[in-house]
């Protein structure tokens, strides 16, 4: 392995208004290495990165690449140096093609000096890129909305691999990928690795950082708390160190009584435009019902259509013994139902907008003063989610796309416990999110069931839905496969049944 410094940053300082992001943080990563960086969210691990990658200017410090001193003004000068990040939230061109996307701004020409873009150049490239990274199941021309997340995810590792970069950042690369492409994911790192690459990686699943990294940094409320080998630290090191305190369980206690009436009753449900077909289940009072199944086997499916996102062709929807439509979210959210989704920056948040709002947005009509919104209202509901969630924002009024991943994912969670569903819909709700928020959201799931409402939770981690439901649905194929005691199950028969219309 080897030794040599390929990166180093020191004294790093980046604030925005209210708050000091980072403050004197370092980092050195080794050529030919995995190094994790790690932290609870708002720990500052992206601002650093984006430093690093010429999104964000820093206010103080150095940044050094094999031993000179850098400071990229974009991420195309990055990019142009030998520096590639993959963001954790994917920010493509959806209405343009796979190889549109991985050729953007670098465009092969038919002849040089003049603006004809050489079509079979850019297959041809994309298809030698697929190739050395073994991805065979993504065709170049294919466009990218028409895509489920996780290949679009490969997409943007092809993409930062092609630049043929030294640095490859990857900020929580496998939040959308199923067991098999994790798999092929560490064998590109492992190959980039051996290239002699540096690799950042950054995630909060502690498994993954243990099995694939050499040496951990770690970061807490934008300071720099140490740099250790993996091998030296167990997982109970890196969570006390990452939240300053022990965290003795990773799931809180499943005390929530389930009732023997049912709060939702679903039979034949068939989707309109996606393979879901004549799914039924019930769902009891205060159950916390999760839902597993490989990717593309109607997980999210199911949930759209139960909250009217998606176009439902037959079966019908009963809550508390009374058929319900739920033929729009609007109407679904006047039934009691509300929606946490999977992709919380394309569907979840509204960036331009402040926390308060995008805190306040589906209960509007609770803050009404007469005519007029009442801002003291809105102030204070807002404040009682931030406190309850514990999220990390300078303020009320600072917008929630500069918020880390995880706190825009408290807002989202919060805005819904203001709606005072019966039925909550989670997809992922705890994806990219850290060890200690992760428990505080699992304990703010067990509060609503033991309140007698009910939850239903997708979930690509099983360990998740093991340690959190009381009850397991999993589907396959657009169809449901089977059902499953929690308490009494086992991974390998979830993913028996996973597998059965697969």
């Amino acid at each position: 392995m080897a030794e040599n410094v390929l990166l180093r940053m020191e004294g790093i300082c980046k604030s925005f208004p209210g708050v000091k992001a980072l403050d004197n943080v370092q980092l050195s990563v080794r050529a030919g290495t995995v190094h994790a960086l790690m932290g609870e969210n708002g720990a500052g691990k992206s601002t650093l990165m984006k430093c690093l990658f010429g999104i964000y200017q820093k206010d103080a410090g150095h940044i050094y690449l094999e031993g000179k001193e850098v400071n990229y003004k974009s991420s195309r000068d990055a990019l142009d140096h030998g520096v590639a990040m993959v963001h954790q939230e994917l920010n493509q061109a959806l209405k343009r093609t796979v190889m549109d996307n991985m050729w953007l701004g670098r465009y092969p020409k038919v002849v040089k000096g003049l603006p004809f873009v050489s079509d079979k150049q850019m297959y041809d490239d994309t298809m030698a890129v697929f190739k050395d990274l073994g991805i065979d199941n993504v065709n170049p021309r294919t466009v990218m909305s028409k895509m489920p997340v996780s290949q679009r995810q490969m997409v943007e590792i092809a993409k930062a691999v092609s630049f043929k970069s030294k640095i490859i950042v990857f900020d929580e690369p496998t939040s959308s990928l199923n067991e098999q492409e994790v798999e092929h994911l560490f064998k590109i790192i492992d190959m980039l690795r051996k290239r002699g690459c540096g690799i950042v990686y950054i995630s909060h699943k502690m498994a993954e950082i243990k099995r694939i990294s050499d040496d951990i940094t770690i970061m807490r409320d934008g300071q720099y708390i140490t740099t250790r080998p993996t091998a030296e630290l167990s997982m109970n090191d890196i969570i006390k160190l990452m939240v300053g305190r022990e965290l003795t369980n990773v799931y809180p206690p499943k005390d929530n009584p389930v009732g023997t009436e049912n709060m939702m009753e679903v039979e034949g449900l068939t989707a309109e435009y996606s393979h879901l077909k004549d799914v039924s289940f019930k769902l009891k009072k205060g159950e916390i019902l999760g839902v597993a199944g490989l990717d593309g086997s109607g997980r999210t499916e199911l949930l759209e259509n139960i909250f009217g996102n998606a176009t439902r062709r037959s079966g019908t929807i009963k809550l508390e013994e009374n058929v319900v439509g739920n033929w729009s979210p609007r109407e679904s959210i006047k039934n009691g139902f509300a929606l946490v989704t999977e992709e919380r920056r394309a569907t979840g948040i509204m960036g331009i907008l402040s926390v308060r709002e995008n805190t306040c947005i589906s209960s509007l009509k609770d803050y009404l003063s007469g005519l007029f919104l009442s801002d003291k209202k809105m102030s204070s509901a807002t404040d009682s989610m931030i406190q309850a969630m514990h999220t990390k924002t300078p303020s009320q009024k600072t917008k929630i796309a500069s918020l880390s991943g995880g706190n825009q994912q408290k807002v989202i969670l919060g805005r819904w416990l203001l709606t005072k569903p019966k039925v909550l819909l989670l997809d992922e709700p705890t994806r990219g999110i850290d060890v200690g928020a992760k428990y505080e959201i699992y304990t703010l799931i067990q509060e609503m069931a033991k309140e007698g409402r009910s939850v239903i939770m997708v979930s690509s981690e099983m360990p998740e839905l093991l340690g959190v439901c009381n009850r397991i649905l999993v589907m396959s194929g657009g169809r449901l496969a089977g059902e499953v005691d929690a308490d009494n199950t086992t991974q390998e028969e979830i993913m028996a049944l996973a597998a059965k219309f697969a």
